[in-house]
C-alpha cells in the first residue's frame, strides 16, 4: 500500500501516531504543508515561528536523507495540495494526526470528502492529547466543566490503562525512497512562502528539545515553587516544543511519572489543564471567539485603546507588567506568572477585553497554543470555565515583591529601573526615575472601578 503521512503540528520522527500506524502498514511518504490560510494571516514576515518550524524540519528531513529519503514540502492550501499529491503518487491512504482547533476540524473534514471522490482513505489518529473528550466523562457521561474533578477522573483513567505511555515505533525502512531538489535544506522556502529568517531564542527540532526535557529532569523537583520566579532557570522552557509536536505528549508524562516530587505532580496537573482545555475548546468551540460563560460577554469593557497600546509596548508604568511585555516582544516568550499578572492587569486593572489580550499574545507567542491561550485568558479575566472568581484581581505591586523580589527581571527589561534599590524598584517613585513612564492609571481606583463593571453586567443572585 502506498501511504501519505501528513504531518502538521508535530514536526518529529519518534513516537508518532500517524506516522507509527502508516509505516507499519506500506510504503510512505512524509508532506508538510505550508498552509496559506495560516501563513496569509500573519502580519510580521519575520515570524520567529516560521523560522521554527523550518528547523524542525530541517532537522527531519537530514534524518530522513540518511535513509535515501526526504520530506516532500508544499506551499497552498491543504484541501488542493493534499488531494493532488494523492493522485501525483498514486497515494491509497492518507494518515494524520488529530487537531482540535475549529480551523483543523473544517480543514480535516473538507479534505477527507475530497480524499473519499477519489477513493482515498483518511484515517486520523489521536496523539496531540492523552485523553480526548470521550474518554474523561462525569459519571452521568456529560463533560467536565470544572478543573480538579476532571483531574482525578484523568488520573482514574490513566491508572485503569496502566500508566501506558509507550511510544508509537516508527521504524523507517518502510519510508519512500527518493530525492528532489526542492527539499527543505537546499530550497530556499522562506522566498517561496514570503518570510525572512529570524531566529528564535529556542532552536527548533527535537534533539534541541530532548536535551532541553534531560535538563528539566534534574528542575524536575524544585518546580512546583522555582516555576513562580522569572528570574529563576525553574521552568521546562518545553513549551514551544509541545506545541509544534518536537516532543509527544507521551515524552511529557513519562517525565513526570519518572519521578514522585511534588515538582513532578505539578508538571503532570499542567499536562492534564492541557487535555482539560483542548477537550472544552472541542467541545465549546464557541469560545474562540466568546466567553464559556455567556454572561461575561456582557460586560461593558471600559479601557482605552491608548491604555491597550502601552499595554503592548510595555510602558504602563508598572514595572513588572512592563518587563513582561517587553520580555514577549523581544523574544517570543513570557514566563508563566508573568502571563497572569498581565492579563489580569489588562483586563481587571485597565479595564481592556480579555480577547484583545489573547489576539495579542497569539500574534506573539512563540508556543502559542489556541487552546492553552484561550483557556488562560478566559480564567484570568473570569469568563472561562472553572476559572478565578471576577473579584479576584492580581496586585502587580505585590506580585512583583513576591515573585521577582530583587528586581532581577524588571532590571533585565526595563534598563531605565537599573539603578533602583530592591524596594523602589516595584512601585518608582516619578520623580527619581524620570525616563521611566508614570502609571497610565491607579491601580487602586481601578480595582474598585473593576468590580463594579463585573457587578454591573452580571446576573444578581438572590
Amino acid at each position: 500500500m502506498k501511504n501519505l503521512c501528513w504531518i502538521r503540528r508535530d514536526l518529529r520522527l519518534h513516537d508518532h501516531a500517524a506516522l507509527s500506524h502508516a509505516l507499519s502498514s506500506g510504503e510512505t511518504t512524509i508532506v508538510f504543508i505550508f498552509d496559506k490560510h495560516i501563513l496569509d494571516k500573519l502580519k510580521n514576515k519575520s515570524d520567529k515561528r516560521v523560522t521554527f518550524i523550518m528547523q524542525s524540519l530541517q532537522e527531519m528531513e537530514k534524518t530522513l536523507q540518511k535513509k535515501d529519503s526526504s520530506l516532500i514540502i508544499r506551499y497552498g492550501k491543504p484541501e488542493e495540495e493534499i488531494p493532488l499529491l494523492c493522485e501525483e503518487l498514486k497515494i491509497q491512504k492518507v494518515f494524520t494526526n488529530r487537531d482540535y482547533e475549529p480551523y483543523a476540524k473544517k480543514r480535516d473534514d473538507t479534505v477527507a470528502k475530497k480524499l473519499a471522490l477519489m477513493n482515498v482513505e483518511f484515517e486520523t489518529f489521536k496523539d496531540g492529547v492523552f485523553c480526548e473528550k470521550t474518554e474523561v466523562l462525569t459519571g452521568s457521561g456529560t463533560i467536565y466543566k470544572v478543573f480538579t474533578p476532571y483531574k482525578n477522573k484523568w488520573l482514574e483513567h490513566f491508572e485503569a490503562t496502566g500508566n501506558n505511555v509507550s511510544d508509537f515505533e516508527c521504524p523507517l525502512k518502510n519510508i519512500r525512497k527518493f530525492s528532489h531538489k526542492k527539499n527543505i535544506l537546499d530550497y530556499p522556502w522562506y522566498k517561496e512562502i514570503g518570510f525572512v529568517e529570524d531566529a528564535p531564542l529556542l532552536t527548533g527540532g527535537t534533539s534541541e528539545a530532548l536535551k532541553r526535557l534531560k535538563k528539566f529532569d534534574k528542575l524536575m523537583p524544585e518546580y512546583k515553587e522555582a516555576r513562580n520566579f522569572p528570574a529563576v532557570d525553574g521552568t521546562s522552557n518545553l513549551s514551544v516544543y509541545i506545541r509544534f509536536g518536537n516532543l509527544s505528549i507521551r515524552d511529557m508524562i513519562r517525565a513526570g511519572i519518572s519521578d514522585r516530587s511534588e515538582g513532578a505532580q505539578t508538571w503532570l496537573s499542567e499536562i492534564i489543564w492541557r487535555d482539560f482545555y483542548h477537550m472544552i475548546l472541542e467541545t465549546h468551540p464557541y469560545v474562540e471567539k466568546e466567553s464559556f460563560k455567556r454572561d461575561y460577554d456582557q460586560i461593558k469593557w471600559q479601557g482605552t485603546d491608548e491604555d491597550f497600546q502601552a499595554w503592548c509596548e510595555g510602558r504602563t508604568g508598572f514595572p513588572i507588567v512592563d518587563a513582561a511585555m517587553r520580555c514577549l516582544n523581544e523574544t517570543g516568550m513570557m514566563h508563566n506568572r508573568p502571563r497572569m499578572i498581565v492579563a489580569s492587569f489588562l483586563c481587571k486593572i485597565l479595564l481592556v477585553d480579555w480577547r484583545k489580550g489573547e489576539k495579542y499574545f497569539a500574534e506573539h507567542l512563540l508556543d502559542y497554543d489556541l487552546a492553552a491561550n484561550n483557556g488562560g485568558w478566559q480564567w484570568s479575566s473570569s469568563s472561562g470555565c472553572d476559572a478565578q472568581p471576577y473579584f479576584r484581581i492580581f496586585n502587580p505591586y505585590t506580585q512583583s515583591e513576591k515573585f521577582d523580589g530583587d528586581g532581577t527581571f524588571i532590571r533585565q527589561w526595563v534598563p531605565e529601573l537599573a539603578r533602583a534599590s530592591k524596594k523602589e524598584i516595584h512601585r518608582p517613585d516619578p520623580l527619581l526615575f524620570q525616563d521611566y513612564p508614570r502609571p497610565i492609571v491607579s491601580y487602586e481606583a481601578n480595582r474598585v472601578r473593576c468590580l463594579a463593571m463585573y457587578s454591573a453586567a452580571l446576573p444578581k443572585t438572590k
